[in-house]
């Protein structure tokens, strides 16, 4: 308890002082999402975008949904502006994230710090028996896409951007429409995740008092 007091007090300053710094490394990947209420207002759902390519140029955009606005940055016109647009949030919400996107990200660029909290939802929604990729979830939770995306996976999305580089304007239309699909999707994932995870983890608690 001598332990704990302390630990417990500094938890709540960081959190009054908004410090994600303090809570990331100490929820880790597997509770990350017990911060998304408390870091909502600060919270950026992500996905990129690439050649199909492994390496850092292979990124062809990111997009960005904060809640209420969608920002896609785009290789060749603003994806230069992705250092500054990520140091404004908090935490980070992706699928498959720290496998894909953000090694991508910085490998894209050298020297970027990517400090704030990061919900991946892939291995998240797993533990709820949600397994396989993104378009599946989404399916079995209802989640439709529209009829210009429905069915478009990722080696669409680099045959989209090749089109494009030939000069097919409407291909990087129909790519920016899938990709804010991806990000935009992820706010209803991820709510429902902490739904999900909340109950389990009262339950939990309820069971363990009882015990006692």
């Amino acid at each position: 308890m001598a332990f704990v007091r302390p630990y417990l007090r500094r938890s709540i300053e960081a959190l009054a002082a908004g410090r994600h710094q303090f809570f990331g490394p100490r929820l880790g990947m597997k509770n990350a999402w017990r911060a998304l209420p408390d870091f909502r207002s600060s919270c950026v759902y992500l996905d990129i975008e690439t050649d199909g390519g492994s390496r850092g140029e292979s990124v062809t955009m990111v997009g960005m949904y904060d809640g209420s606005e969608f920002k896609c940055l785009v290789q060749g016109h603003d994806l230069e502006q992705f250092r500054d647009a990520i140091s404004h949030y908090s935490m980070i919400v992706t699928f498959f994230g720290a496998g894909f996107d953000l090694p991508m990200l910085e490998r894209r660029f050298p020297g970027l710090r990517l400090d704030a909290i990061h919900v991946d939802l892939c291995p998240t929604l797993r533990r709820l028996g949600l397994r396989g990729g993104l378009k599946k979830i989404e399916k079995t939770l209802g989640l439709a896409r529209s009829e210009e995306t429905d069915g478009l996976g990722g080696m669409d999305a680099v045959r989209l951007w090749r089109r494009y580089q030939r000069g097919d304007d409407r291909a990087l239309e129909t790519l920016i429409a899938y990709n804010r699909e991806d990000v935009v999707n992820l706010q209803p994932l991820a709510e429902f995740a902490y739904k999900e995870l909340w109950a389990e983890a009262r339950i939990g608690v309820t069971a363990v008092s009882s015990a006692g």
